[in-house]
């Protein structure tokens, strides 16, 4: 009993996965994943501990590999390029091109300690896609006053609260102006009195039209700013639709008693 997992939009999507399976060992950690999302949608995926979702989410910038299926963005295959009948590994300089135009924020903030918070968040522009360091530093101004940290500039990561190292880390990954923005459950790290920071920024993003894959258990979160949200489980998307739907009216099993634990 599992709703279409196709958005309602005839536009071609940002994102497709097909059948995407992946192993680690022995273990089957995504089960066939199936799943589109359209330019400026936020989807959010729900699921208990070791359902696949962050794996998920790094198979899509390609720091998991997968065993079979592909996932495109745009037109292009992430990770993988056709070579006659089967796909073969990019090389890493493509990859890196690849992951230049998705944004990802993980649970922990990653921050280079000895680094101030404006350096942070030109660092990649600066040394990977060798931009100007005026010009990067201008941008990385807008950003940092974007996520409400414009009088932190010359703060070290050890001066900062969590949530704020974590807003310094969501300015970061769009100094590279990313497509696509991918979030790994980004609050699970914070004292909760700083999740609604975050979670702030995130819907300020959101309006914006950025595109957005979120990994979370913030349900609240998830009913207020997800245009659709995924349930998974066993490494399958079971259930998939509008906070509404899923959320209110789940029509799969494995939901509801999810849902009826976590509400």
């Amino acid at each position: 009993m599992t709703t279409s997992t196709t958005t309602s939009t005839t536009a071609s999507p940002l994102l497709r996965a097909e059948a995407v399976h992946k192993y680690f060992g022995d273990h089957h950690v995504l089960r066939g994943i199936d799943l589109d999302v359209a330019r400026g949608e936020v989807l959010c995926l729900l699921g208990p501990s070791g359902s696949g979702k962050s794996t998920f989410l790094r198979c899509i910038n390609h720091l998991e590999t997968i065993h079979s299926g592909r996932i495109w963005l745009g037109d292009e295959t992430i990770g993988y390029r056709q070579q006659g009948a089967r796909l073969v590994e990019r090389p890493e300089r493509e990859i890196v091109r690849q992951r230049r135009t998705m944004g990802m924020v993980f649970q922990r903030f990653n921050l280079f300690p000895h680094r101030t918070a404006l350096q942070n968040v030109i660092e990649g522009p600066v040394q990977v896609r060798r931009e100007n360091p005026k010009t990067a530093r201008e941008r990385g101004v807008r950003l940092l006053e974007r996520v409400g940290l414009g009088d932190k500039f010359d703060a070290y990561p050890r001066q900062l609260s969590g949530g704020q190292q974590q807003r310094v880390a969501i300015a970061r990954a769009l100094a590279m102006e990313p497509q696509l923005m991918l979030f790994d459950e980004p609050t699970s790290a914070l004292d909760p009195e700083l999740v609604g920071e975050v979670l702030t920024v995130m819907k300020d993003l959101a309006d914006s039209g950025l595109t957005m894959i979120v990994v979370t258990h913030e349900i609240g979160f998830a009913r207020e700013v997800a245009d659709r949200v995924a349930f998974m489980d066993g490494g399958r998307i079971l259930e998939i639709g509008s906070p509404a739907d899923v959320l209110d009216a789940p029509r799969h099993p494995r939901t509801r008693t999810f849902l009826s634990r976590v509400l």
